[in-house]
């Protein structure tokens, strides 16, 4: 597939480069400079270069939205017309000083997403691990036992093409039911980074939590 990254930060970066270890064509867009994103691409030995949003969403089967919520529509700006897209998001809405969610309980950040594009198809996914063990779990990727990796959506070809995406960087996919899920996986993604990063245990410990909720 051809994999478009908006925003080719921590999460995105990581990402777009096994999605292109893993023989897919990513596109990383959308970082503080052009250098990091050549510089990505480089890294990423795969078939990856670096380009705009708007390039990195044109002809793409599949957008991976990895921003920071108060850079959403900075970026959907940027990218265009996203009418038909498959679009992956692992962003959570978070407040200006990352320390908790703004949009809750009876919505989610995927879901308030959607208003934005409401001719895209979205899949929330990949934020329930620390962004830290991907290189681990892709390189383990072999293994009968796979972690598990919770995704959400209201398109079945979107999942579908999700769960490619999924298993490509080693986990087993495990379709949790409609977008509005993502009311309940966003907060336990919270609660994943609180524990990745606030302790110096924190990436294995979060993702031996995440394996053991799988």
């Amino acid at each position: 597939m051809r994999v478009g990254i908006l925003g080719s930060g921590l999460m995105g970066g990581k990402l777009g480069t096994l999605f292109a270890r893993s023989g897919h064509e990513v596109v990383f867009s959308y970082a503080r400079s052009m250098e990091k994103l050549n510089k990505l691409a480089k890294d990423a030995k795969g078939n990856a270069r670096a380009g705009t949003p708007r390039e990195a969403a044109q002809d793409a089967d599949a957008l991976l939205l990895a921003v920071h919520w108060l850079r959403m529509d900075d970026v959907l700006h940027h990218a265009g017309d996203l009418s038909g897209k498959v679009i992956l998001t692992c962003s959570l809405p978070m407040d200006a000083g990352n320390t908790g969610l703004v949009i809750g309980r009876t919505t989610s950040g995927a879901e308030e997403f959607a208003k934005k594009v409401p001719k895209a198809k979205i899949v929330c996914a990949f934020n329930t691990v620390p962004s830290e063990v991907f290189f681990g779990v892709y390189a383990a990727r072999r293994k009968a036992d796979r972690p598990s990796l919770v995704y959400c959506g209201d398109d079945a070809r979107s999942k579908d093409v999700a769960a490619v995406l999924i298993r490509d960087v080693g986990f087993e996919p495990v379709d949790a039911g409609p977008l509005r899920i993502a009311r309940y996986t966003e907060p336990f993604a919270l609660l994943m980074g609180q524990l990745a990063y606030e302790r110096n245990d924190g990436p294995e410990l979060a993702y031996r939590f995440e394996r053991f909720r799988g």
